[in-house]
């Protein structure tokens, strides 16, 4: 793997997040490359799945600037808390229909919640409003199969007027090809990459992972885009 040294860096491009970690040594690899926050997958058809002892060696081995964030589909509150708790997660992403209830209520044990929202499913990009607990939203496509990592691309700016109201992590089909065009439509304070970045689903290739840092660190957005992980 090359020097990650990277002299043209946009002081205000986004945040990343790379998930569907299944090891510690890739976990922190892409952690030395300077991905922000990392993804945990708790959802079992996912070839990306993690145990909660995986999850717990992976989340205790991180640098503390670098997030853990687990990944849950329609799964109930005492799950999730269990697993924030057990495995040291810094915060969760729903992906699934979860209600707004369950995010108040995650919210009020003091977790930090990311929902995701879809440009062609529900909930929807207009259903924002009613997930007003939410720190911030991930958006994409409804993949065919699994709630993410189809590497499917989708209508970026879409998102962009979301994005201007509200924290949003973009994600869906990005590569290191497409991501710096992603930004520029959507805007968005964070990237979120998984397919885009592997040998093979759940084992990740370095050399793309640090193609797509530096894609993303070329791009800026909006000063006003508050850090999403702070």
């Amino acid at each position: 793997m090359e020097d990650r040294t990277f002299t043209n860096v946009s002081p205000s491009s986004p945040q990343v997040k790379i998930c569907g970690l299944t090891s510690v040594e890739e976990a922190l690899a892409c952690a030395e490359l300077g991905a922000t926050a990392i993804g945990l997958v708790f959802y079992p058809p996912s070839p990306r799945f993690v145990t909660d002892d995986q999850a717990a060696v992976i989340c205790r081995a991180l640098p503390g600037s670098v997030w853990s964030v687990g990944v849950f589909v329609n799964e109930e509150s005492s799950s999730i808390l269990h697993r924030v708790n057990h495995c040291g997660l810094r915060a969760v992403q729903l992906h699934g229909r979860e209600t707004p209830g369950l995010v108040k209520e995650l919210s009020e044990h003091g977790v930090m919640v990311i929902k995701a929202l879809f440009a062609d499913g529900r909930p929807s990009f207009a259903d924002a409003g009613v997930y007003a607990f939410s720190h911030a939203f991930l958006t994409e496509c409804v993949g065919e199969r699994l709630p993410g990592g189809n590497g499917k691309t989708w209508n970026w700016a879409m998102a962009a007027s979301l994005s201007r109201s509200h924290p949003v992590i973009l994600a869906g089909g990005l590569t290191p090809d497409n991501v710096g065009e992603a930004i520029q439509a959507a805007g968005p304070g964070a990237v979120d990459v998984s397919s885009g970045v592997e040998a093979r689903p759940g084992k990740k290739d370095l050399q793309k992972v640090q193609q797509f840092l530096q894609a993303v660190w070329q791009n800026g957005v909006r000063p006003d885009i508050g850090r999403i992980f702070s």
